[in-house]
């Protein structure tokens, strides 16, 4: 073989090298992605049913749906979820105007962390709760998600709003404007 022929199978074998490099990071990092967006959609709760009863320890104190005398605010969220992220200034907003009256609590929902990569964790909660200043209690983090898979709707967030006799009356998912939060939440507190 002459210098000319190695060189050029040299240069072959590189771009395959690379090439196969290439596509082994976009395959596992679109599996990752994948796996962190899947949402269980088709959860129980519905629109004008009685809400799916559960307590769970927050970041301000304990909290029973059975037990309070409160409408309820609740939000289900993942921590990697960009338009939960940003819902967190309108959840923060809603909450200073209706923390007297409003039961307040954020589930998280998904076992995927920030990251995209790493399993959620309790850690992982508190570090969304930081970085997006979140006023509003949040759940200690549940790994098997059962209280998210109760309520959960099209994907994250998913906004479920329940009045004083434990009823569903709005349930949605994705970003929802001020607006339409505050004119649900004043149906149930009247």
């Amino acid at each position: 073989m002459n210098q000319r022929t190695i060189a050029i199978a040299s240069l072959v074998a590189l771009a395959c090298v690379v090439i196969g490099g290439v596509l082994y990071v976009q395959i596992n990092n679109s599996r990752q992605l994948q796996n962190a967006s899947v949402a269980p959609v088709n959860a129980g709760a519905t629109q004008g049913a009685k809400a799916p009863t559960f307590s769970t320890p927050t970041t301000q104190g304990p909290f029973d749906l059975a037990t309070t005398d409160k409408p309820v605010f609740l939000e289900v969220f993942a921590t990697w979820c960009p338009h939960c992220q940003r819902e967190t200034s309108v959840i923060n907003n809603l909450y200073g105007k209706y923390k007297k009256s409003v039961a307040f609590v954020a589930i998280p929902g998904s076992d995927t962390a920030m990251d995209h990569t790493s399993p959620e964790s309790l850690l992982d909660v508190l570090n969304f709760q930081t970085k997006f200043s979140v006023a509003y209690p949040i759940a200690i983090y549940d790994p098997s998600l059962t209280i998210a898979k109760q309520y959960l709707k099209g994907g994250y967030p998913t906004i479920a709003i329940i009045d004083k006799s434990k009823t569903i009356s709005y349930l949605n998912s994705g970003e929802i404007d001020f607006t339409e939060l505050d004119r649900e939440l004043g149906k149930v507190i009247r």
